[in-house]
């Protein structure tokens, strides 16, 4: 990064309470405060948020999508996992 530009930030924005933070966006600013004063005035303009948050880019660390058979593969060998070596008692159908 060069010395004139800013840092990227990630936008999440919670529309209503209860719901999650979903990410809208990316934006520059020079610092956490200015991200979220860009965020609300890019990215909220109709009143659409009620929470932002902003994340430096850099501090994000994702997964390979070429590593998801093995990341995501169900472990064979946590039978905890698996609900299967109980009996259902009778009456409960909604399991």
């Amino acid at each position: 990064m060069s010395k004139k530009e800013w840092p990227l930030w990630e936008v999440f924005i919670r529309s209503k309470a209860g719901l999650n933070h979903k990410h809208v966006g990316s934006l520059r600013a020079a610092d956490a405060e200015m991200a979220i004063d860009n965020a609300r005035d890019v990215y909220t303009r109709r009143s659409e948020g009620i929470s932002i948050w902003v994340v430096p880019s850099a501090q994000i660390t994702a997964s390979d999508p070429t590593d998801a058979d093995a990341l995501f593969e169900p472990a064979n060998t946590k039978i905890y996992r698996h609900p299967t070596f109980y009996d259902v008692p009778d009456g409960i159908s909604h399991m």
